[in-house]
């Protein structure tokens, strides 16, 4: 099973891009998931709504349009599909989807950006907690995967300048603290347990002074499993050469 993530910072802006839905079409991916989308089904066309051999299932901000979203696309259909995180708290932005499937829940999210205020940070933090607990209860049923723009870099390996970012939120140390709490949880890095350690490995670009160009990045999209589900995972990899967005896609290969 072949898995792809991507933020894509807009998805109607990207598939009027050259490339896009060649990547699309050639991927061969059994599920697709976009964050970021900043649209909604009705402000698409059929060939995002119902691309050749997937079903879509969206879910978009009702806060505001043309912000956060998400959608996966699926090429087997799921038991069941929901929004949202259960706490009435964290909902309304478009940023969680669950696809239940036999061998395991599959969970496409855009985490919020801590950057704008302290509110938004203590927002992210308290998503963060109410995904943790969502993912542990899920977990009692099957395994969990899940995608995302997680908008933190994990460890220092994980962007290219972590001494002048470490009062930036996305690398802070509560930020950073939470990722270590969730993978003490039982939930692996595919990434990392496929690559090890290996440094300018990275999944956004800040889109000024040729940041792309010149690899100064951060890896802030991951696949997480449940460890469960670790002695499945065959290949975990990103594609920096592939552009359209400020992130790059990332995919999973699992057997199961």
């Amino acid at each position: 099973m072949k898995l792809m993530s991507w933020n894509v910072n807009g998805l109607r802006g990207i598939s009027r891009k050259d490339g896009f839905r060649d990547w699309f079409d050639r991927t061969g991916a059994d599920f697709l998931a976009f964050q970021e989308t900043k649209a909604a089904p009705e402000q698409l066309g059929d060939d995002l709504l119902n691309p050749a051999g997937y079903l879509s299932y969206w879910s978009s901000s009702q806060v505001k349009r043309g912000y956060s979203g998400v959608v996966t696309y699926a090429r087997p259909g799921p038991e069941e599909v929901r929004e949202e995180l259960p706490d009435p708290a964290f909902q309304g932005e478009g940023r969680v989807l669950r696809l239940t499937l036999p061998a395991f829940h599959f969970l496409n999210i855009y985490f919020p950006n801590g950057q704008r205020n302290e509110g938004r940070l203590n927002y992210k933090m308290g998503f963060y907690e109410a995904f943790l607990a969502y993912a542990e209860d899920l977990r009692r049923d099957r395994p969990v995967v899940v995608c995302g723009d997680f908008n933190t870099a994990h460890k220092p390996v994980d962007l290219a300048r972590p001494r002048e970012n470490e009062t930036t939120s996305g690398f802070l140390p509560m930020e950073r603290a939470w990722l270590d709490k969730f993978t003490a949880a039982g939930y692996v890095d595919t990434f990392r347990l496929i690559n090890g350690e290996v440094s300018g490995a990275y999944s956004w670009w800040a889109m000024r002074s040729r940041a792309r160009d010149r690899n100064i990045g951060w890896r802030i999209d991951y696949f997480f499993v449940s460890s469960e589900l670790a002695g499945a995972v065959k290949k975990a990899w990103l594609e920096p050469e592939v552009t359209g967005s400020d992130h790059c896609p990332l995919g999973l290969e699992l057997e199961v």
